[in-house]
């Protein structure tokens, strides 16, 4: 580190001196540069010629719209060239004057004519005075060029600016370092408090990168400001360059004022949208125990319920922030700028062609929510889609089934599908399970009920209370068609297929005891033999394996 600021400090040295070296004499050629520059448009129309500005060591002086007989503004400006650096070369004193003529004004340096000035090149901008006080300070500028002990004593300042420079990057380091650590130690400390989920949002490294990444900005836009003020700082001590590090800090400064005069203009709209946002938290902080009383159960509505409650809370937030948001959006820092409202077209117009669909899938939620079609906990079937409905999102609704896989369903084909709640018929906790047998006319059907309720009894998980009731659902050609409703536990862990399967497997059972055939889905007439299996054969050994590779 500390060789990298000796570096820096020999380089900026080296820098300051070539920089001196490079200023030449006042009465050198280059001293006196022509710039040709563009008239107003009112000059430019009486005189076609093109002004021309005269330069005097890198120090902008007069400029020359008028042309004289026989000699153009560009001419007039090589004249006044030669004339200046033949006054300047015999080492006079340099006073600055001006006299007057019947013609216009003559410009004296140590009691010698220069240059004239026309009423023409008088134009209101550039006065006389202006050209004196600008003559005098090139022509003094050019005397101190000229001195030895000047010189070393602007590149012993240069030197000791470039060693505050020095100075400052090692101070701007050591801030850096100091400032990655804090804010690495305060994100470690806080980063549980961004969490969703019970998941923090940002973890270790996330939280370093971040950190790393704000106070590398941070140090360089500072060594940026810093440089730019030591490059100003070093310009200014050299007559020649001295033009160079005005016009910088100039622009400096003109931007620095720009940026204060916007960001003061700003902070009263600034204030009253951050007062606005504040009420609209004020707003939902109101209305925060009004959902919580309804979620709990303890504020009971018509129009609102605690499955609706959630869904409520989460509109009314978002219209309140909306709101807060289109009332503060003309108070907003550059609200009123082209740009800005080329952004909110594109932004809008974005949204409008890609949320199509987004937003039908955010209605579907809103109706299936609000229609109260079905609720977490409860057994439906949605299509060929049987299960437990697990989640209620603004897109999509999650159903468990009994085989243990969870679907994820789009809320507008929910909508858009006939949807069969078993858990709506019942009264309490518990869903239903039904199923459905053919049995023939010659089987009485007082016998069928009874075997159908006892393989229900049978089953673990059906509730005796309710007690389970078969319905004949259709006398046809060749068989009555029974139908078994009863009601499942709903606190049980056993899956609704779990239990439909027990159920099925209880009613073989007691139709194989009591020698009555199932004949489902469809009874056409009797066999010659009874299908049904004895009770010694319901659980007969499974055959041996054969082929190659069997047991000898």
């Amino acid at each position: 580190m500390r060789t990298c600021l000796r570096t820096l400090a020999a380089v900026s040295a080296a820098f300051a001196f070539l920089i001196g070296l490079a200023a030449p004499p006042a009465y050198a050629g280059d001293a006196i540069a022509v710039a040709p520059v563009a008239a107003s448009a009112a000059t430019a129309a009486e005189n076609p010629d093109p002004s021309s500005t005269l330069v005097i060591f890198n120090r902008p002086v007069a400029q020359f719209h008028a042309s004289l007989p026989g000699m153009p503004p560009v001419e007039r400006v090589r004249r006044a060239q030669s004339e200046v650096a033949r006054v300047l070369q015999s080492g006079g004193p340099g006073t600055v004057s001006v006299t007057e003529t019947p013609q216009g004004k003559i410009v004296l340096i140590d009691e010698v004519g220069v240059f004239g000035l026309l009423p023409d090149d008088l134009d209101g901008i550039q006065t006389v005075e202006d050209v004196l006080r600008a003559l005098s300070q090139a022509v003094q500028e050019a005397k101190e060029s000229r001195s030895f002990s000047m010189l070393m004593r602007a590149i012993g300042f240069a030197a000791l600016a470039s060693l505050f420079l020095a100075a400052g990057v090692w101070v701007l380091r050591r801030l850096r370092f100091w400032l990655g650590r804090t804010l690495v130690t305060m994100g470690h400390r806080h980063s549980q408090r961004l969490a969703l989920g019970g998941a923090a949002l940002l973890s270790r490294d996330r939280i370093f990168t971040l950190a790393r990444a704000f106070t590398t900005l941070v140090f360089y836009l500072l060594l940026f400001v810093l440089i730019e003020a030591w490059l100003g700082v070093v310009l200014r001590l050299f007559p020649y360059t001295r033009p160079w590090g005005e016009q910088l800090n100039e622009s400096t400064l003109n931007v620095a004022g720009k940026l204060l005069a916007a960001v003061a203009a700003s902070l009263p709209g600034l204030a009253v949208a951050i007062v606005i946002f504040f009420i609209a938290r004020g707003v939902i902080g109101l209305t925060t125990p009004f959902f919580a009383q309804v979620e709990r159960g303890d504020l009971n509505l018509p129009w609102i319920d605690k499955y609706t409650v959630r869904s409520t809370r989460g509109l009314v937030h978002i219209g309140v922030w909306l709101f807060a948001l289109a009332m503060a959006y003309p108070y907003l820092p550059g609200s009123q700028t082209e740009a800005f409202k080329g952004i909110s077209v594109v932004l809008g117009l974005m949204l409008s062609l890609g949320s199509s669909n987004v937003i039908g899938q955010a209605v579907s939620g809103l109706i299936l929510t609000y229609s109260r079609t079905l609720h977490v906990g409860e057994y439906v079937r949605i299509g060929d889609v049987e299960g437990t409905v697990t989640e209620m999102t603004t897109f999509a609704t999650r159903v468990r089934t009994g085989l243990g896989e969870e679907l994820s369903l789009p809320n507008s084909m929910i909508t858009g599908t006939v949807t069969k709640n078993y858990s709506r018929a019942v009264k309490g906790e518990g869903y239903i399970v039904d199923t459905v047998l053919t049995i023939g006319y010659d089987t009485p059907w007082r016998l069928v009920h009874e075997m159908m309720i006892e393989g229900a009894r049978r089953t673990e998980g059906i509730m005796e209370t309710p007690a389970p009731h078969v319905f004949q659902t259709a006398l046809s050609d060749f068989y009555v068609e029974y139908r078994l409703v009863a009601q499942a536990i709903a606190s049980e862990p056993r899956p609704r297929a779990q239990v439909m399967n027990d159920l099925h497997a209880n009613l073989q059972d007691v139709f194989n005891e009591n020698g009555v055939q199932i004949m489902s889905p469809h009874y056409l007439g009797d066999p010659a033999v009874d299908k049904i299996v004895a009770p010694v054969d319901w659980s007969p050994p499974i055959a041996p394996r054969r082929g190659p590779g069997a047991a000898s």
